[in-house]
């Protein structure tokens, strides 16, 4: 399923009584002073829409950014906000293609089985010439009952499993960090992580899937996919600074027809911390 939906097409159903979209903008990583992305949603967003804070509904008992919460604390959330793991979600962001994928990501890992992202976000919305309102949004409380699909997700032990079998076994983890830090040329953006990355590790920096702030075609995305030597007939895990990126990377797989894919919650984030994790450098 292309999970891509057109600003007409969301307009068409949300007058709809079993939809539910959510603004799931999260500020930039490493920017000093923290960008409010809750301001620029209540000035302006699609009619009825949620804002799905991704940090709020992340898991706070671990130090590591961005971590999936327990399914009882997300169904918790969800029930609270009015979004129903029966109904239809859309999911968009204000600007670009950076953290609408992981909230589409957490919902479908969640067992939401019918999930969507507006292609082209806020601003496809408003250069199609389509009405916007401000203000706070409440919805009556619904029931989210949470599945959680543990092959959607791969640990740090996993991970390291596929990296020692990699002579054998093709890993295929793709890293969606840009090539600086993954050669190990740049600094990571929170302190005290080493850059580089993990061995046979492949670089995909999100921001190359993207064009005009939208996501590629699928042709293209699956040009691209190819030139890097990633096999979509074959298991795929993304990975990427702390979670959030590494979702643009399995959307953009999505969409091109991968069979298997999976993300590396903790990601870099996590995997720098350990003192076993080998650190490649080519920078």
């Amino acid at each position: 399923m292309n999970p891509l939906v057109t600003p007409a097409w969301l307009a068409e159903r949300l007058s709809g009584s079993n939809i539910v979209v959510l603004d799931a903008t999260l500020p930039p990583v490493g920017v000093t002073p923290t960008v409010d992305t809750s301001a620029p949603y209540l000035e302006r967003h699609i009619p009825g829409a949620v804002f799905f804070d991704i940090d709020a509904l992340s898991d706070h008992s671990t130090p590591l950014p961005h971590m999936l919460p327990s399914p009882e604390a997300f169904s918790q959330a969800m029930s609270s906000l009015g979004v129903s793991d029966q109904m239809t979600i859309v999911v968009y962001e204000q600007e670009g293609v950076f953290s609408a994928p992981r909230a589409w990501w957490m919902l479908c890992t969640f067992g939401a089985r019918d999930v969507y992202i507006l292609d082209g976000g806020m601003h496809a919305w408003t250069t199609t010439g389509l009405a916007t309102e401000s203000g706070p949004v409440s919805r009556e409380s619904a029931t989210f009952r949470a599945t959680f699909n543990p092959d959607a997700v791969k640990d740090f032990a996993q991970i390291q499993r596929m990296i020692a079998e990699h002579a054998q076994i093709p890993a295929q983890i793709l890293d969606a960090r840009s090539s600086g830090r993954f050669t190990g040329a740049a600094p990571e953006p929170r302190p005290g992580l080493s850059s580089g990355h993990m061995p046979g590790a492949i670089n995909t920096p999100f921001t190359e899937l993207a064009e005009n702030g939208r996501l590629k075609s699928a042709g293209k995305l699956r040009e691209y996919f190819a030139a890097k030597g990633v096999n979509l007939e074959l298991p795929i895990t993304t990975t990427c600074g702390s979670g959030v990126t590494a979702a643009v990377i399995a959307l953009g797989l999505e969409v091109a027809g991968a069979k298997s894919i999976s993300l590396y919650d903790g990601s870099w984030a996590e995997y720098a911390q350990r003192r076993q994790a080998a650190i490649e450098k080519t920078g």
